[in-house]
């Protein structure tokens, strides 16, 4: 009985000793990604109505960025509105996209012009098929949209066309994202982020 036990204790002395070793030998995870994104409103909060159609010229907003990936070569941009599904299918609008923005950059400037290429900046199709920023702009009356900017730091410059199509950049990004930050904003018509937000606001 005693030889029993000692073998015993042996082999769980041996088990935990090679479970020990094959833990060290598994790499540690990598730390949280310090990655961020920022505009002129803070996260889940509301649009300020100069970039919205609430105006007949809403312009685009500055966003800005830190602490990118080590090995980006380039971000890329989407502003979608993921409440939003046109003909019942599962694609949301798009309202913005743009790519090749220099590794060196920490932010976009308010009031990018349609099809421009500032600092060799692309822009792409939104949901009117304009090559720019198309403003947050549900149905009046609706529930406040969400509005998504997703910025991602990619490690190419893509070889990709102004003018292309969201679908068209999601593919070219495909392998080549080192990272992602978000940030989302709300908005919508006929009602005011004060109402919205104490619950006052007459919705259906």
């Amino acid at each position: 009985m005693r030889r029993f036990l000692l073998s015993l204790l042996a082999l769980l002395l041996a088990v935990s000793i090679g479970a020990e070793k094959i833990a060290a030998q598994q790499p540690s995870a990598p730390p949280p990604s310090k990655f961020k994104v920022m505009s002129v409103y803070a996260d889940g909060d509301w649009i300020p109505v100069q970039y919205t159609c609430g105006v007949t010229d809403g312009a685009s907003p500055a966003v800005q960025w830190s602490d990118s990936p080590q090995g980006t070569m380039s971000f890329a941009l989407i502003f979608h509105d993921t409440d939003a599904a046109p003909a019942k299918g599962a694609a949301d609008v798009t309202h913005w996209i743009l790519w090749n923005i220099p590794a060196n950059a920490t932010q976009l400037l308010a009031s990018v012009t349609p099809d421009t290429s500032p600092d060799g900046i692309q822009q792409g199709k939104n949901v009117r098929g304009v090559n720019g920023y198309r403003p947050p702009c549900p149905p009046a009356g609706a529930r406040p949209h969400h509005y998504v900017f997703e910025l991602y730091a990619l490690d190419t410059k893509l070889d990709l066309q102004a003018g292309a199509s969201r679908d068209d950049l999601l593919k070219a990004m495909n392998g080549h994202v080192v990272g992602k930050a978000t940030i989302v904003g709300i908005f919508g018509q006929g009602t005011d982020d004060k109402s919205w937000r104490w619950g006052t606001a007459k919705l259906p």
